[in-house]
């Protein structure tokens, strides 16, 4: 009879565990598979025959909380309603461009053409005038923005100055010196994020803040905005129309954020090689090799019959 019984407890307990197992065996969401992110390519392309745009994988967005204020310098309404991104591409695309020869406009493709076309951004202006437009990023400082500044002046250029959180809070006086000398600030985030790699409240705080604090610097509100890295998607492209921003990309830029192989003969001679009317150009003020040609690049661009507009005349 003992025996019987230990039979049966220990069957018992074999069919209670085994239904225990198929109870709790659940999918483990960590094992799902992740898209992989390629940087992207930023140079120009010269030789090639088809142009394409540099893309990644759509990413996930990771939830924020937006630490942005309520006096943003964008249009209060448009920022505190809800901005809805479902169902928006958020294909992350490299800015980039086919360098054309003979002062062509360079090219770029028909899918980069569709969204600045639906997003109200600019590549170029008027392509059969020779208006220029000269922009600077401004990351960080490298003791080149005064001499910089300088040439405008002698030159009697305005240009655009995309900054940065950091750039701002610890050179306020060369901010206020832009302003003061009739130049435009831009937009270029607090922190110089990835934006399609963010959520949509980061985006917003990262444009938002930034506007925050210039308005707090000068008193004055941005009306433009340089994705950093020039990585952008659809769903970023309305998320910074929507705050009211017009998004600028470039026509013609060179790799000056760090030091040119030619020194400041590759500067000039890239520059006046590519130019084109309707030229948005792209500078970085850390450079020194363009803080060296700069003022032989505005003198012989005007001798050519260049003119200078600023983005302003560009909106107009």
């Amino acid at each position: 009879m003992l025996k019987k019984i230990g039979i049966l407890f220990f069957i018992s307990i074999l069919v209670f565990s085994t239904a225990s197992c198929s109870f709790i065996k659940t999918k483990n969401p960590l094992n799902d598979e992740k898209k992989s992110i390629q940087k992207p390519n930023v140079n120009v392309k010269t030789s090639s025959n088809n142009v394409s745009d540099v893309t990644k994988d759509k990413p996930k967005q990771n939830k924020t909380t937006n630490t942005a204020a309520n006096n943003s310098t964008v249009d209060n309404d448009v920022y505190n309603s809800q901005i809805n991104t479902e169902g928006l591409d958020n294909t992350l695309y490299g800015w980039g461009m086919r360098v054309l020869p003979d002062h062509k406009t360079p090219e770029i493709t028909s899918k980069a053409m569709s969204l600045i076309k639906k997003y109200d951004g600019i590549f170029t202006g008027d392509t059969t005038k020779k208006d220029i437009y000269l922009t600077f990023d401004e990351g960080y400082e490298n003791g080149y923005t005064p001499k910089i500044l300088d040439i405008l002046k002698a030159n009697n250029v305005k240009a655009a100055f995309f900054v940065t959180g950091p750039y701002i809070k610890e050179h306020g006086d060369l901010v206020k010196r832009m302003v003061a000398e009739g130049h435009i600030v831009g937009n270029h985030t607090v922190n110089h994020p990835s934006l399609p790699k963010i959520s949509d409240e980061k985006v917003k705080s990262e444009i938002t803040g930034l506007a925050e604090m210039f308005k707090s610097l000068t008193g004055k509100d941005m009306h433009y905005f340089r994705p950093p890295m020039g990585e952008y998607s659809e769903r970023t492209l309305y998320i910074t129309k929507s705050l009211g921003y017009k998004t600028v990309f470039w026509s013609l830029a060179l790799a000056d954020w760090q030091p040119l192989p030619g020194g400041p003969e590759e500067s000039y001679n890239t520059v006046m090689s590519r130019i084109h009317p309707g030229a948005v150009i792209l500078l970085h003020a850390v450079s020194k090799d363009d803080t060296m040609a700069l003022d032989r690049i505005l003198k012989d661009l005007k001798a050519q019959g260049y003119v200078f507009k600023t983005l302003d005349d560009l909106s107009k």
